[in-house]
């Protein structure tokens, strides 16, 4: 087929699966980590304990700084960053081989779990990270395999200092593109090594970064030691089963289907089985895989999260749009049978996804006991938020006209999560105040924000709420710094006519003690 073909599929694909992640971005209740990054959008700050700034600033773009209200405009951003990532992979595929290639590639990252549904969807510092990082390797493709006195050449490497470093100000693993680009100059091209175009470009990434380091310098580099922990292998022992669940948490990330193809790709690359123009293949290599490879090295000693090492896959999508476009007989054909399936399984992953988050339509849970119900279904995560806003509103109007609870009484926590979810489908609906109380690697952003508001307070009353998920009674920290608990209300939460998962609701009065750590943290 020819080129404005193959390009007219793409502007289709885009508007299709666009559509769909619109529709999923409105229906779909936040998960954990999405209500949490939203504190970055209503506490913007140079840095935060947990990532950079980036996906606070977007999502303050998108809604308006925080007029528009609702799950679509906060997670806005995301969906149309896949929609130009998927142009820009696309171009790369084009790039490595032609036009099919291309288009190949495209189908590959719309059918990515990662790419187009966890980053693509949800607003997660994944997202911006990932539009980022996705034009910084179509610019490394262009430059590093040329000469840095070539004028689009030269450009194209100052465009990729500035993506990297707003890369790194949405996720500090983009950093491993300046590593992979130096492994390339060192093996294949040191003509670069002489050109001041390469240094202004690392310089650009650095000068971008600098808000990261003024806000840890401030917070004595409180986020540079919580992540050095994440990954610090001194001392332990050898975990086998943490390498399992990392490699297949990736296969399942990447859609099982894709990382064949990845794999299949990069063995007859190896195997100089797959012909490439010139040496963008090799770049796309260096690229890609020093991100999955220390990954997989960490996950033999310690937990590890599958999405880390997700934006090297996406890298390598490319080198699989090869493998199946080299393979392909039938020329006529607009899609090999391969591709095919592979949107099948994408197409079946969401409508299966959907009606379990919703409706509950496998039994993945049968906990019994009245106060865990549901907790081991992680698809609760999602659901159920909307309906424990509607019905805490009427347990909280009753206490008030009852004289039970004031009207300024706050909501209640010590962890991070699920007060977040609270924070957004309760406290934001009815405009109350959210407090952690508990240590800083519970709590993690709210330990500014209770700085912030000036919480919590000597005196305060609250409420405590918590589920049958991840039940927990307030004993464990607020008993001895409440003059009283009492239990308020329970609040069933139905999926499927049938209760999923239920919460328990208290009510603090009289908050008579400040935690040491919380003194400390005030000082």
């Amino acid at each position: 087929m020819v080129e404005k073909s193959y390009k007219k599929q793409v502007y289709y694909l885009i508007g299709i699966a666009t559509v769909i992640r619109l529709f999923l971005a409105w229906f779909t209740e936040f998960g954990n980590d999405e209500v949490y990054y939203r504190l970055y959008a209503m506490y913007p700050d140079w840095s935060h304990f947990d990532h950079p700034l980036m996906v606070g600033i977007v999502m303050q773009i998108t809604t308006l700084n925080l007029f528009l209200k609702g799950e679509l405009f906060f997670r806005l951003s995301s969906v149309i960053f896949v929609a130009v990532n998927t142009w820009v992979i696309y171009r790369i595929g084009t790039k490595l081989k032609d036009e099919r290639t291309g288009f190949y590639s495209a189908i590959l990252y719309t059918t990515s779990i990662y790419a187009s549904v966890i980053s693509g969807v949800f607003i997660l510092p994944d997202g911006p990270q990932s539009f980022f990082w996705m034009l910084s390797v179509y610019m490394l493709v262009i430059s590093l395999p040329s000469s840095p006195y070539d004028k689009k050449s030269g450009s194209s490497m100052l465009f990729a200092g500035l993506f990297i470093g707003l890369g790194i100000l949405s996720k500090y693993t983009t950093i491993f593109l300046w590593g992979g680009a130096a492994l390339y100059i060192l093996f294949f091209n040191r003509v670069w090594l002489k050109s001041w175009k390469l240094y202004v470009a690392i310089l650009i990434s650095i000068t971008l970064c600098m808000p990261i380091l003024v806000w840890n310098i401030q917070n004595d580099f409180i986020s540079f030691t919580f992540h050095s922990d994440r990954v610090d292998m001194v001392g332990r022992a050898l975990r086998m089963d943490y390498f399992f669940t990392e490699l297949i948490g990736e296969i399942l990330y990447n859609n099982p289907l894709n990382f064949v193809f990845i794999i299949l790709g990069l063995v007859c690359l190896f195997r100089k089985k797959m012909n490439l123009k010139g040496q963008q293949g090799t770049v796309i290599l260096f690229l890609g895989l020093p991100l999955i490879i220390t990954f997989l090295v960490f996950s033999l000693t310690r937990s590890t999260l599958p999405h880390w090492t997700a934006p090297g896959y996406t890298t390598l999508i490319p080198i699989g749009a090869v493998f199946i476009a080299s393979r392909q007989k039938n020329l006529k054909r607009l899609l090999p049978v391969s591709l095919v399936i592979t949107l099948l399984v994408m197409v079946t992953f969401l409508i299966a996804a959907l009606f379990q988050i919703n409706y509950g339509i496998i039994k993945i849970d049968n906990t019994t006991e009245y106060h865990r119900i549901g907790k081991n279904d992680p698809t609760l995560d999602m659901f159920g938020y909307r309906q424990l806003g509607d019905k805490f509103h009427e347990i909280r109007s009753r206490d008030i006209k009852s004289g039970e609870m004031p009207a300024d009484a706050v909501i209640v926590g010590d962890n991070w999560f699920p007060l977040a979810n609270y924070d957004y489908y309760i406290a934001s609906q009815e405009g109350m105040h959210t407090v952690a109380i508990g240590k800083l690697d519970r709590i993690h952003k709210y330990a500014w924000i209770n700085r912030i508001e000036g919480m919590p307070y000597l005196g305060m009353d609250a409420w405590y709420i918590t589920d049958s998920r991840e039940y927990d009674y307030p004993d464990k920290v607020f008993n001895r710094l409440f003059e009283k608990v009492i239990p308020a209300d329970t609040i069933n939460l139905y999926r499927g006519g049938e209760v999923a998962k239920r919460a328990f609701v208290f009510r603090m009065k009289n908050l008579q003690e400040l935690p040491a750590d919380v003194l400390e943290r005030n000082k």
